[in-house]
């Protein structure tokens, strides 16, 4: 306690030799609050030239280690340099520790108190504050004195006011709409211009846009665009910033250098406003300088501004992902997605229909729908509500027909159509580019296979790691070729699946449809409201 002598103190040191553990701090707020005169000598090179010509100065002084946090604040001490520091002070490799000044230490009052006062005299730790004059071996009160603590306190308040000056910087430029992260969104880069805004990264919009593609004209869950992503032998968000763009990203969840795709990463995309050219930040926070736990922030607390760059995505395909994502849009057992999947509701209770299937005796499938409620909850708290699917088919066709007339000449409607032949060619430009790519990494392992050989021969490398080399490169290789063949096969079924499409777009305008198409009942269907006795309800999109 200041102006009394602490119970502990430094024993004599009957040798007075001092094996020493120099203690060099840096912090991101010194860097951001300093002025540069002062900045420079607070560098880790700045404080180990200080503590360096100190030891050489005092005879009695012997350095045993250099310990150095560079990036680490002085709010807590789980910092580890300064943990093994604490560990050889246990195992009784060194006796005495210097630091620059008091604030090297750490910027927590308490915490600086503790260590000064009760630790370091606990193990007879000779402790040094050079600049602030403080050595409990030469002058034990130094560590006593009301300033002691006092400078502390200014330390503890210093980073204090450096944390709100920072937040509040930080939050006024959240609230302009600039971007402040490290790192960008999957599909975004940062304007090598303005760090603060965000340019496309087509290569990876070109995956962006087809997972929204199959997830909203396709009907594909987050597991299927997964696996299908991963067949394709494309990167995931980690693997691209780390292996295409060369950043130094790190995920915790990644193993063993596995960069697959995953359903929860599928459903962040899908749910991520940057690409319709929003900038939504602030969706965290620490809960105090002191405290670096990170929290969750309500979503009504995050800070939005919209059109602040260049979009991926259209307003309205991303709408149509966010509400897909509430409706039951389950793949049946055999792969297929119903083309009412998300689209039927109980007429009385409002909540989906289930869908059922079943066999006679002589082996005909029958598929129908009943009130999930009814099926799942309660028989009380609605009725069965059941429907055929051939009985909805015809009904549908009926009034979908009816509507042709004035719905072939709605400008949305047209626009729809023409997406859908533009989607197309987009499709092969954008997987032929992928191609490409493959194929370019498949002749640049090539080359450096040739000169393998070359490489052994000359002494280069051994004979096991010419081996080793080799079943490598050829192993990434039929990787590769293997990818490939998958584009291929993709593009294939796109094709086939875009005539089908095409022919009953043509039908379509020339009334001369017979069955429906779930992309296009995504298109002019908002919902249907199923009574009992079969009587539905058809909400459309378009209407007369």
């Amino acid at each position: 306690m200041p102006g009394r002598k602490s119970k502990y103190y430094v024993k004599e040191n009957i040798n007075k030799t001092w094996n020493c553990g120099l203690y060099i701090r840096l912090s991101q707020e010194d860097d951001d609050i300093l002025k540069e005169d002062k900045l420079e000598s607070n560098s880790v090179t700045g404080q180990k030239t200080l503590l360096k010509e100190f030891v050489n100065e005092n005879e009695d002084l012997k350095i045993y280690d250099i310990y150095i946090d560079d990036g680490f604040t002085g709010t807590d001490f789980n910092r580890p340099s300064f943990q093994r520091l604490l560990e050889d002070v246990k195992n009784g490799l060194l006796n005495c520790i210097i630091v620059k000044d008091l604030s090297r230490l750490g910027r927590n009052y308490i915490e600086v108190g503790n260590y000064i006062e009760q630790v370091f005299p606990l193990f007879n730790i000779r402790f040094i504050a050079i600049n602030d004059n403080v050595d409990s071996y030469k002058n034990p009160s130094s560590t006593n004195t009301i300033l002691v603590p006092f400078k502390n306190l200014i330390n503890d308040e210093y980073c204090r006011d450096t944390s709100v000056k920072i937040r509040s910087s930080l939050n006024s430029k959240k609230r302009k709409g600039e971007f402040i992260g490290a790192f960008c969104s999957y599909g975004y880069l940062k304007d090598e211009k303005d760090k603060h805004k965000l340019v496309i990264d087509e290569t990876a919009a070109i995956i962006v846009r087809k997972i929204f593609d199959w997830n909203v004209n396709l009907g594909m869950g987050k597991i299927a665009i997964s696996h299908k992503l991963n067949d394709l032998g494309i990167l995931n968000p980690t693997g691209h910033k780390r292996l295409e763009l060369g950043q130094n990203y790190n995920n915790s969840g990644i193993k063993n250098n596995k960069y697959l795709w995953t359903p929860s990463t599928i459903g962040k995309i899908l749910t991520n406003e940057v690409y319709i050219g929003n900038t939504v930040q602030g969706k965290r926070r620490t809960k105090s300088y002191k405290i670096h736990k990170v929290e969750n922030i309500p979503q009504e607390e995050w800070i939005k501004v919209e059109n602040t760059h260049e979009k991926i995505i259209e307003k309205e395909i991303f709408e149509k992902a966010k509400q897909l994502s509430k409706i039951d849009t389950k793949v049946q057992k055999s792969g297929i997605l119903s083309i009412w999947a998300g689209l039927l509701k109980c007429g009385d209770c409002g909540f989906s229909m289930h869908k059922k299937v079943c066999k006679n005796k002589n082996g005909k499938i029958y598929e129908y729908y009943i009130c999930s409620t009814y099926k799942k909850k309660s028989k009380v708290l609605c009725t069965k509500h059941s429907l055929k699917i051939e009985e909805l088919n015809k009904t549908i066709l009926a009034v979908i027909k009816n509507q042709i007339a004035i719905l072939a000449n709605i400008p949305k409607v047209i626009r729809i159509f023409e997406d859908r032949k533009k989607d197309n060619f987009l499709f092969s430009q954008d997987f032929q580019k992928i191609k490409n790519d493959k194929k370019t990494k498949i002749e640049n392992i090539k080359n450096l296979k040739r000169f393998l050989y070359e490489d052994w021969k000359n002494g280069d490398i051994s004979k096991e790691e010419y081996h080793e080399y080799k079943e490598k490169y050829e192993n990434d290789i039929r990787k590769l070729e293997l990818e490939i063949e998958n584009i291929n096969l993709q593009e294939k079924d796109k094709k086939t699946d875009e005539i089908k499409k095409t022919e009953w777009i043509e039908d379509f305008k020339n009334n001369n449809i017979s069955k429906l198409d779930r992309e296009v009942l995504l298109e002019l269907i908002e919902y249907i409201e199923v009574f009992e006795n079969n009587k539905i309800k058809v909400h459309l999109k378009f209407t007369k």
